[in-house]
């Protein structure tokens, strides 16, 4: 049980120091299920140990969701509670870090009317709108993580019993995460560097668009705005700190012009969306916008996405995975995005990141949008990668150059 807590240490210690990187004097606000109540505890435990002033813990579960959606008024979901982002607000104006445990049943609303679902991520969008500048314009540290949870455990796991599909599942979370390594640290930071290298050569070749396609169907264009900047690992908040916002990460990631993607493209990876799943879908871009689309499971909540305002049927990220990365070599179909699209090539519905522009975070949104850059109350990530993709790049001087072949870099 030591060597358990062991491994659980270092994974909460890697969080707090590389991943938010927490600052002597600064608050940390942490999401997380009830079910980890004990790894939360070392995550505070490494928090205050590095000077953190606070920590703040937001917990949710997954059985009072459920039981919530199956019982109250619609009226309970058309409203969200003013002191909940009130108090988001409240600390990230005083330089919080974030930290969010993605651990939720990718079925716990399955059966639950979308309409109620539709209401509250329509509310909560609303209501935390300003909030969402302090981490998608890296203001704040943040960084999103996952441990196991028993309800996704053995989504994944059926056939083992409930310890031991936990158990299995902290296994695969730690070789996505380079944990199972001798040196997690170094193997991070040399992961770090590769991706470094990858962002500094998409930033200097400044394509003008790049052409997807794949033996499933997908064929599709995608145009970049002037200025547009290639990030990737690791990033600086506004005090300079460096911080890492997604553990797993191997995506390297920019903005697509908003009304600049035209052809057609399938998923490849199932969406876990509020609880449920969405997966065989195909969507058709016209100018930017998706004016078709169909799915094998859930078009319903596809439905409900798009539904949430005008940018939510555009695109707001496009993310470059190699086939190869270690959560697609694991074999397992985690069903939690911060998973599976780091498995995966992938674009994101919804609201672009103003970092990813030349002085993005200093424009307003109406500047933002004169640049091309897509607004929205969401931002939703989808899988698009396959072992036989290819990418080709548009240079400035219209050259074209190939820079995913069979899935895998090429450059």
């Amino acid at each position: 049980m030591s060597g358990t807590n062991d491994r659980k240490r270092e994974y909460a210690r890697l969080i707090i120091n590389l991943g938010v990187n927490i600052q002597k004097g600064e608050p940390l606000v942490v999401k997380a299920p009830i079910e980890g109540a004990d790894f939360v505890r070392m995550l505070a435990e490494e928090a205050y140990s590095r000077g953190a002033s606070d920590v703040h813990i937001n917990w949710y579960d997954d059985k009072l969701t459920r039981m919530k959606y199956d019982n109250a008024p619609m009226a309970v979901f058309e409203e969200y509670p003013q002191w909940r982002a009130d108090a988001e607000k409240y600390y990230a104006e005083k330089g919080c870090a974030f930290v969010s445990i993605s651990a939720v049943d990718p079925e716990v609303l399955q059966g639950v009317d979308p309409k109620k679902i539709a209401a509250f991520n329509k509310a909560a969008a609303i209501a935390n709108k300003e909030n969402m500048k302090y981490t998608m314009n890296d203001l704040n540290s943040w960084c999103v993580l996952s441990i196991p949870t028993s309800g996704w455990a053995k989504k994944l796991f059926p056939e083992l019993d409930e310890q031991e599909a936990v158990d299995r599942l902290w296994e695969a979370i730690y070789e996505a995460t380079r944990m199972n390594m001798e040196n997690p640290l170094k193997a991070w930071e040399d992961h770090l560097k590769a991706l470094a290298e990858r962002v500094e050569y998409m930033n200097k070749m400044n394509f003008r668009s790049l052409h997807y396609k794949s033996s499933n169907g997908t064929d599709l264009m995608v145009e970049l705005p002037q200025g547009h900047i290639w990030s990737g690992g690791g990033g600086n908040n506004a005090k300079g700190d460096y911080f890492v916002a997604n553990i797993p990460t191997e995506e390297v990631y920019t903005m697509p012009h908003k009304d600049g993607v035209n052809g057609v493209v399938y998923s490849t990876k199932p969406l876990n969306r509020s609880g449920n799943i969405i997966d065989g879908f195909r969507l058709v871009f016209k100018d930017g916008e998706v004016v078709e689309y169909s799915a094998q499971k859930g078009e319903e909540f596809l439905a409900e996405l798009f539904d949430m305002d005008e940018g939510a049927k555009r695109l707001g990220e496009v993310a470059l995975v190699p086939f190869s990365s270690p959560i697609e070599k694991a074999g397992i179909l985690f069903m939690n995005t911060l998973f599976d699209e780091n498995a995966s090539c992938h674009f994101a519905f919804g609201k672009a990141y103003p970092t990813t522009i030349k002085n993005g975070p200093d424009m307003s949104d109406e500047e933002l949008s004169e640049h091309g850059v897509n607004n929205s109350l969401t931002h939703v990530d989808f899988m698009v990668g396959t072992s036989d993709m290819s990418i080709v790049g548009t240079s400035p001087s219209g050259d074209l150059i190939e820079i995913f072949k069979d899935g895998e870099w090429v450059v």
